[in-house]
């Protein structure tokens, strides 16, 4: 059977699972092929292909063959066999299906870059821009003996005879490269592969027997099918279609402790940072000289991150000046000033998908004016009360704690807060220093900059840490420029320092400590890169 993508509406012929995006009229830039008095597909008359049989006969011969590939399973797909295993036995007898997700449309030809979902990538160890509408599915081996078997449902390259090979924008390989066959997958994951055509079939067969349960958010065309199941097998959803959060909540949780190989692709995402950092200090004259200096330090540390990894693992905020009070600052337009700080937080996202997440804020001119060194020792003496309070056992509340007391203390210091430091410290009448920072101080890292986020935040916040766990310690202080509370020296002044932290067996490690943070430091380093 020719599995063809209509290139015109971009469903699936086949029948399999409908492809979630793609091309409505093939990829852009790819200019038309002959016109329609000569014998051609049209698609509303934006994009055409030839349909001739001369066509077809020519275009599928003159081939070499295609090399025998048998890829090594990858340490990543190796690790992951102890996961499915954890999970298998979190859910014994159900049905458990883990979509990768499929491509985005973008501009109406294009599609996104595409990334798995985070529970696909965490269970098969495939990261980069492996295949969209990939599904992997956990089949509980028959008998009641409990465990389940692993199969990964995904659409192999077409033959060169097939229109999906020249004219299929979303499979096709003139579009799209050269594609895995069945057996390249299996030998990559060390899971038995299937067609994905056989999907439906394969989710449905004793729909009302066997719980199914789906990572929801996934993929939506895998979600919708399997309620078009329901419905004609005439079973209710609650029972034994379970479209809720229990799968994904499980596997959030088990993401919590990395091992020895997660860690290491943390570091290596890391060290990829600390590079774009310095690669940000070497472009600070230039920015400073461009009308939008805050897109010269983005697209420095893009690079870098696309040159070492597979991108950025999240938007670079680039915050010069008062934008440094933007929490979430990833317009990135504004100009860059000597006399300005400027707070970069980035993190290179390595190709397995593991993410850094580091924040420094520098000043522009190479040297710290009084007021942004006063901001800056704050901001640092209370990240220095969190990494001490960074121990097994301790929670993440306890480091946020610990942090807020010196932020706390300091501001009542400067005479800024209605209260002393301890009436503000307290939980229920308190809270007034907050509104210089109103973000908590921590969160995981690891396949997602903010990982595991699908824990109940009494658990995310209260669990006691263990050693192996990953997570940031990133307080800050923001002084808006409109804050009529604060002296003005201080206004328009943005300080966040953001560290990516390893919990260990007596305490922590500062998995970026190769980026300086004090401010003396700081300085040195700036002159250093820079050649100064």
């Amino acid at each position: 059977m020719t599995h063809e993508r209509d290139v015109a509406t971009g469903s699936s012929v086949s029948g399999g699972t409908p492809a979630a995006g793609g091309h409505p009229t093939g990829q852009a830039g790819a200019g038309e092929v002959g016109t329609p008095s000569e014998g051609v597909a049209s698609s509303g008359g934006r994009s055409q292909r030839p349909s001739s049989r001369a066509f077809r006969e020519f275009v599928a011969s003159g081939w070499g063959p295609r090399p025998d590939v048998r890829p090594e399973t990858g340490e990543g797909a190796r690790r992951a066999v102890a996961r499915r295993e954890a999970l298998s036995a979190r859910f014994p007898g159900d049905r458990l299906v883990v979509p990768a997700g499929g491509l985005q449309v973008r501009s109406n030809d294009t599609d996104h870059r595409f990334r798995p979902h985070t529970a696909f990538a965490y269970l098969t160890g495939l990261g980069g821009d492996t295949e969209p509408d990939c599904v992997l599915v956990l089949e509980p081996v028959p008998g009641g003996s409990g465990g389940h078997e692993a199969v990964l449902f995904f659409r192999p390259r077409a033959g060169r005879d097939t229109e999906e090979f020249y004219a299929d924008a979303r499979y096709g390989e003139l579009w799209v490269g050269r594609r895995a066959s069945l057996a390249e997958v299996e030998a990559a994951t060390g899971v038995h592969a299937r067609h994905l055509d056989d999907l439906p079939d394969a989710v449905a067969k004793g729909l009302g027997e066997v719980v199914v349960r789906v990572v929801r958010d996934g993929d939506p065309a895998v979600t919708d099918r399997l309620d078009a199941e329901r419905l004609t097998h005439d079973v209710d959803l609650e029972t034994a279609v379970r479209l809720d959060d229990d799968l994904a909540d499980a596997v959030s949780a088990q993401r919590c402790v990395k091992d020895d190989w997660e860690v290491e692709q943390l570091r290596e995402a890391v060290a990829a940072t600390v590079r774009g950092f310095e690669d940000i200090a070497r472009s600070l004259p230039r920015a400073v000289a461009h009308a939008r200096g805050e897109r010269v330090i983005e697209g420095v540390f893009a690079a870098r991150a696309r040159e070492e990894g597979n991108g950025v693992g999240y938007e670079v905020i680039a915050a010069s000046g008062e934008h440094a009070c933007t929490l979430h600052w990833i317009r990135n337009d504004g100009e860059v000033r000597a006399d300005d700080l400027v707070l970069v937080d980035a993190g290179v996202e390595a190709d397995s998908l593991y993410t850094a997440d580091v924040t420094r804020t520098l000043p522009v001119s190479g040297a710290f004016s009084e007021p942004q060194r006063r901001v800056y020792t704050a901001v640092l003496d209370a990240a220095d009360a969190a990494f001490a309070a960074t121990r097994p056992g301790a929670t993440i509340r306890e480091v946020h704690q610990a942090a807020m007391q010196v932020l706390a203390e300091r501001l009542a210091d400067w005479g800024l807060l209605p209260v002393d430091a301890a009436t503000s410290l307290d939980p229920q009448e308190g809270g007034q220093h907050r509104r210089w920072m109103v973000h908590g101080t921590s969160h995981h890292l690891g396949l997602d900059v903010h990982d595991c986020a699908r824990l109940a935040r009494e658990t995310y916040q209260g669990q006691a840490l263990e050693a192996g766990m990953v997570f940031t310690i990133e307080p800050g202080l923001y002084f808006r420029t409109d804050d009529l509370l604060v002296p003005e020296e201080l206004r328009g002044l943005g300080v966040r320092i953001e560290d990516d932290v390893l919990v260990t067996a007596d305490g922590c490690e500062n998995l970026s400590a190769a980026l300086p943070r004090e401010p003396d430091a700081v300085e040195a380093w700036l002159a250093d890169v820079q050649g100064r």
